[in-house]
C-alpha cells in the first residue's frame, strides 16, 4: 500500500474479491510471448517517465479504465516477474501521481496493469530489452471466451509437447515442488507406489485412508517426524498397527509422545503393548499408559501401586473403582500430593466433603463441580461463593434440590443457564429459570439428552421443552417417532432444524429444503443437508431461475437438466451458481478453462479439476506456485508426468522403498 500512494494513488478499497478476473489472469496478454503494445515507448528516450505517464493516462482515458469517478483497480508485480498478489486494490490518481517513476524497483521501468472497474477493458505496462510496452485489451470477456476456446484446439502431438515442456529448462521453484507434493497426495489416482514415496514430503498425506502398504511405510519411515504425524492424525490405525508404530520407538522420550498421542486419541492396542508399556523403564511411558482407554484393569491397578508418583496419580482415576480399602487408604495417604488431591476427589464422589477438606487447597474447582460436598459446604457456596464456584456448583449433580431452586434464582444469568440445563428438571422448572439464550452462539449437545434418544417417551417429552438447547440435542437423534420430527421441523430456532438436518435420517424433504436455502454445510457434516438420503432429487428444474442462488443451482440436481443448463450457469452471476456448474461433468472444456480465471478461488479450483483440461493449460497451472496444488490433483495426470514430478520434488524419492 505504501508503494501506491507513494505513486500518488488515493486508496479507495483493498483485500474485497472484484467480480472481475483475478490479476494472475490479468497478467497473462500482457506477459505472453506472442503480446502485442498497443503503444511502445524506448527505453532511452528523453523524459521517459513523464511520456509513460502520459501514454499511460491518454489511454486509460480512451479505454474507460478511468470511470466516472475516477476509480480503477491496479496490481503491481513487485519482482517484475508477474508474480502478483491475490487480490486488486481499488485507486484513484490524486493531483501528484507518478505510475512510470515508482511503480518498480527502478524508475521507468514500470510493471504494473490496470483494470477498469466493471473488468471488461485492461491496460498493462511492461517493459522489454530495450522498450516500454503499453498494452491495452477491450472486450475482456470476450477475449476470454477466445483464449478458452483456442486452448481447446489442442492436438494430441501439442499435448504431448505440453506434457514433455513441464520438465524442460530449469529447475521448478521449492514452492512449486511443494505444492506439487501436497496435490500429489491428495489425488485418488495417485498409485501406491508413488504415495509411499510422499512420505515426508506432504503431511496431506496421512489424513485419509491408506493402503496397508503406505501405512507400513510410515510405522518404519527412518523420518521421525512422519511417525508422529501418522500417530497425530491417521484415523484408521489398527491396534496391530498402532503396537508396532509406539514399541518400533527406540528412545524413551519419542515412545512417551506416541502413547500420549494414543491416550488421546483412545486410541486401543493389543495386549502384548499393554504389557509392555506398563513395564516401560520410563514413568513417563506408563503415567500416559495409564490413560489408554483399552488398558486391562489389572494392569490400570497395577500402575495405580506405581513406583513414581506421576504414575499412581494418573492411574488413580481409572483404577478407583477396583481397589480395595486398604489401596485406596493407601493412596489417601500417599507422600505425594498429587497423589492424595486424586485420591480425595475420587473419595468425595461417594462421601460428602467436608469444608475443612474443600478449604485445605488443591481441590476446589474440580470438588464443586462434580462431588458429593456436605450441607454445610454446600450451602455456603451457594450463598456465598463467587460467581464461577456458584456456576461450577449450579452443575454438580449431587446438590440438593432445595439449593438447585436457591441457584435457579441466581443474580447472575451465567449461574441460572447452568442450572437451566440439569437433567433433574422438569420441564415446567426449566421453563421457570430466566435465562438470556443467545441462538448464534456455538453450543454442543447436553450429554443427558444424547443417552435419551433411544427412548422415544423421553424424545416426546423433551422435544417440547422451553429451552433451546435441550431441543437442539432431541434434533441430534439418528431416529425419532414422527410427531417428534414434525414438531422439531417447524421449530422456531432454525439451530434446531439444522441439527435435525444433519443427524436426523427421518427429517422430512421441504425443512431439508428450507435449511439448505441458508446453510452450506459444516466440517463435521459437509454434505448436510444436501446429501440427505430425503433430499429432493426430481422436479428442480423449476429453480432454474429462482432469485435465490441456493435454489438455482438445484436445477442441476434434477435428472432432466440438460448440458446446456450447465453452461448457462458457468455464465451465472453468483459464484455459488458458477460453482456448482463448474462441478458438472457435462461443463464443456471450453467453459472450464475460461472459469478457471472467475473472480473466485474455489470456482477456479473447481474448473481446475474437469477431466477435459488441455495438456497446456495443465502445464501452466502446474508452473504457477498459486495454482501447483490444485493442478496435481488433476485425475488424469499421465502416470509417467506423476512419476517425473516426484522426481523433481525429490530425487532421493525416485526409487520405490
Amino acid at each position: 500500500m505504501e508503494t501506491l500512494q507513494r505513486a500518488g494513488l488515493h486508496i479507495a478499497g483493498e483485500g474485497r474479491t472484484e467480480d472481475v478476473l483475478p490479476p494472475r489472469a490479468a497478467w497473462r496478454p500482457v506477459v505472453a510471448g506472442e503480446a502485442m503494445p498497443t503503444v511502445k515507448v524506448r527505453a532511452d528516450q528523453p523524459d521517459l517517465v513523464t511520456e509513460l505517464n502520459a501514454q499511460w493516462h491518454r489511454l486509460a482515458t480512451a479505454r474507460g479504465i478511468l470511470g466516472e469517478d475516477g476509480v480503477f483497480l491496479i496490481d503491481v508485480a513487485g519482482d517484475g516477474t508477474g508474480c502478483v498478489p491475490r487480490s486488486w486494490t481499488r485507486v484513484r490518481l490524486m493531483d501528484q501521481w507518478d505510475l512510470a517513476g515508482v511503480l518498480d524497483e527502478r524508475p521507468g521501468q514500470p510493471e504494473f496493469v490496470t483494470l477498469s472497474i466493471d473488468g471488461d477493458t485492461l491496460l498493462g505496462v511492461t517493459t522489454e530489452e530495450d522498450e516500454v510496452w503499453l498494452i491495452a485489451v477491450d472486450h475482456v470477456r470476450e477475449w476470454q471466451e477466445a483464449a478458452a476456446r483456442a486452448a481447446c484446439q489442442e492436438s494430441p502431438q501439442e499435448a504431448a509437447a505440453a506434457w514433455a515442456s513441464l520438465f524442460q529448462g530449469p529447475v521448478p521453484s521449492e514452492r512449486v515442488r511443494e505444492m506439487w507434493a501436497h496435490g500429489l497426495a491428495l489425488n485418488p489416482a495417485t498409485p501406491d507406489d508413488l504415495r509411499a514415496r510422499l512420505l515426508g514430503l506432504s503431511h496431506y498425506l496421512l489424513w485419509r485412508r491408506l493402503p496397508t502398504a503406505v501405512v507400513e511405510a510410515a510405522i518404519v519411515h527412518p523420518d521421525r517426524k512422519v511417525r508422529q504425524l501418522l500417530a497425530e492424525v491417521h484415523p484408521y490405525l489398527t491396534a496391530e498397527q498402532w503396537a508396532r508404530l509406539i514399541l518400533g520407538e527406540g528412545e524413551p522420550r519419542h515412545r512417551w509422545i506416541l502413547t500420549l498421542l494414543a491416550a488421546d486419541r483412545r486410541a486401543q492396542l493389543t495386549d502384548t503393548a499393554y504389557e509392555q508399556l506398563v513395564a516401560d523403564p520410563s514413568a513417563h511411558v506408563r503415567q500416559e499408559a495409564a490413560r489408554l482407554d483399552g488398558l486391562p484393569i489389572r494392569m490400570v491397578t497395577a500402575l495405580a501401586a506405581d513406583d513414581d508418583a506421576s504414575v499412581r496419580a494418573s492411574a488413580c482415576p481409572r483404577a478407583w473403582p477396583h481397589l480395595d480399602t486398604p489401596a485406596r487408604r493407601e493412596l489417601l495417604h500417599d507422600p505425594s500430593d498429587k497423589v492424595r488431591v486424586e485420591a480425595l476427589f475420587q473419595y468425595h464422589q461417594e462421601h460428602p466433603m467436608p469444608r475443612s477438606v474443600f478449604e485445605a487447597g488443591g481441590l476446589e474447582d474440580r470438588a464443586v463441580d462434580t462431588c458429593r460436598l456436605e450441607r454445610c459446604l454446600a450451602d455456603h457456596l451457594a450463598h456465598h461463593g463467587e460467581p464461577a464456584q456458584r456456576r461450577s456448583l449450579a452443575g454438580n449433580p449431587h446438590l440438593a434440590p432445595d439449593l438447585v431452586g436457591l441457584l435457579a434464582r441466581d443474580p447472575d444469568q451465567s449461574v441460572r443457564s447452568v442450572v437451566a440445563r440439569r437433567s433433574d428438571l422438569t420441564e415446567e422448572q426449566r421453563a421457570d429459570i430466566p435465562i438470556d439464550f443467545d441462538p448464534r452462539v456455538h453450543s454442543y449437545p447436553l450429554d443427558w439428552v444424547m443417552a435419551l434418544h433411544e427412548d422415544p417417551a423421553a424424545m416426546r417429552r423433551l422435544s417440547a421443552s422451553a429451552h433451546p438447547l435441550v431441543r437442539r440435542s432431541v434434533a441430534r437423534a439418528r431416529h425419532l417417532p414422527p410427531d417428534v420430527v414434525e414438531l422439531l421441523a417447524r421449530d422456531d430456532d432454525r439451530v434446531v432444524q439444522l441439527f435435525l438436518a444433519e443427524s436426523c435420517d427421518d427429517a422430512p424433504a421441504d425443512m431439508l429444503l428450507r435449511v439448505w436455502q441458508w446453510w452450506t454445510g459444516s466440517l463435521s457434516n459437509p454434505d448436510r443437508p444436501h446429501g440427505h438420503p430425503n433430499f429432493p432429487r426430481r422436479d428442480l428444474l423449476r429453480y432454474a431461475d429462482d432469485p435465490n442462488a441456493r435454489m438455482r443451482q438445484l436445477a442441476l440436481d434434477d435428472p432432466e437438466s440438460t448440458a446446456d443448463l450447465v453452461e448457462r450457469f458457468s455464465r451465472d452471476r453468483d459464484e455459488e451458481v458458477r460453482h456448482r456448474a463448474a462441478t458438472d461433468p457435462r461443463l464443456t472444456p471450453e467453459s472450464a478453462v475460461r472459469l478457471l480465471d472467475d473472480p473466485h478461488e474455489r470456482v477456479r479450483d473447481a474448473a481446475a479439476r474437469h477431466t477435459g483440461l488441455p495438456a497446456g493449460v495443465l502445464i501452466r497451472l502446474l508452473r504457477d506456485p498459486e495454482t501447483a496444488q490444485i493442478a496435481a490433483q488433476h485425475p488424469e495426470l499421465p502416470l509417467p508426468v506423476m512419476e517425473q514430478m516426484l522426481q523433481r520434488i525429490a530425487p532421493s524419492a525416485s526409487a520405490t522403498p
